[in-house]
């Protein structure tokens, strides 16, 4: 599988003081690598246990994601640049989600990451990680969705609020973010818009190819007939003051899937994963950790792996002699 890549026309950004300690201190390990000729900006942040793959929103890139790394301890985590958001270079071709999860399953493949992750998805990246979940489901653990639908079945946002969100110059230096959040993201963002720059709302222009690709993946795409098939444990989140995404869709994806959990963030808005992302990343936590007995929690990887529970390693037994030691 091959595609072209478009030119890029823009030069990159370095990241402002307040991303760049952040990253510092989430330790996260950034570097572009070409999957079957598409080149792609990723982002691991080694940890312990099992490694959990993030698909990000629609034109947002990974440095978006780094409160909610930061928040989510040692966790190791796989994030990347989508092909025209944030620095991986723009196909001249747009690709469904289909396309984009065999992608994504090939990146895992060069990663060396040959274990059943979990996987997390927000908004646009919910949707793709619902057509991984579903087309690799003995490469995905557990599934995480945040303020995310089905897809053309779901209940769709205001007019205005769909405007807004469909429109690349959102991410624009130029866009007055103060006067935008409230409206477009609800939550927090209503009195205190200024915790964007805060927590890190800081992205490359996405490229207008690039957004209109990641739009064009999306169109006319739903889940709705194959959700009853996921097997695998799924957190469903979402916030109940959401102007993108209405609380109705995130109780569908909750009566559809046949293992879910519903948790609701009172007072959450569209950015809830990264505005309140310590809140957040202890549910996700709690989830991805909790014992159901079916080889899907820590402790089963952890045993898999001939770790003890904690991921330690385990010391070397007393009654064994090294080689070439003395016997006591």
């Amino acid at each position: 599988m091959s595609a072209v890549v478009a030119e890029k026309t823009a030069p990159r950004r370095s990241l402002p003081p307040n991303l760049s300690v952040l990253r510092r201190r989430t330790r996260m390990q950034v570097e572009f690598i070409d999957v079957d000729g598409v080149e792609l900006r990723v982002g691991v942040r080694r940890g312990r246990g099992r490694p959990m793959l993030l698909f990000n929103g629609i034109g947002a890139n990974l440095d978006m994601t780094l409160p909610l790394v930061n928040a989510l301890d040692d966790v190791e985590v796989i994030v990347f640049d989508v092909p025209g958001a944030g620095d991986s270079p723009a196909l001249n071709v747009p690709h469904r989600f289909r396309w984009l999860a065999k992608l994504s399953a090939k990146l895992l493949d060069r990663l060396g990451y040959d274990m059943p992750l979990n996987i997390a998805g927000v908004s646009w990246g919910g949707a793709l990680a619902q057509q991984f979940a579903l087309d690799f489901p003995a490469r995905t653990n557990r599934l995480v969705l945040a303020a995310t639908s089905t897809g053309m079945l779901a209940l769709p946002a205001r007019s205005n609020v769909l405007k807004r969100l469909t429109n690349a110059r959102r991410f624009q230096k130029n866009e007055n973010l103060a006067q935008l959040a409230p409206t477009l993201y609800g939550g927090l963002m209503r009195r205190r818009p200024e915790l964007l720059e805060r927590n890190g709302h800081f992205s490359p222009d996405p490229s207008t190819r690039g957004y209109f690709n990641q739009l064009i993946a999306g169109l006319g795409w739903t889940s709705v007939h194959r959700l009853h098939r996921l097997r695998c444990p799924t957190l469903i989140m979402g916030g109940d003051d959401d102007p993108v995404m209405p609380l109705v869709n995130i109780r569908l994806l909750y009566w559809l899937i046949p293992k879910s959990y519903l948790h609701i963030v009172r007072g959450g808005g569209h950015l809830f994963l990264l505005v309140r992302a310590n809140e957040s990343a202890a549910v996700i936590k709690r989830f991805i950790n909790e014992r159901r007995y079916d080889g899907t929690d820590g402790q089963d990887y952890y045993s898999a792996q001939n770790l003890p529970p904690d991921g330690t390693l385990k010391p070397l037994s007393a009654t064994r002699a090294l080689p070439g030691a003395e016997p006591l």
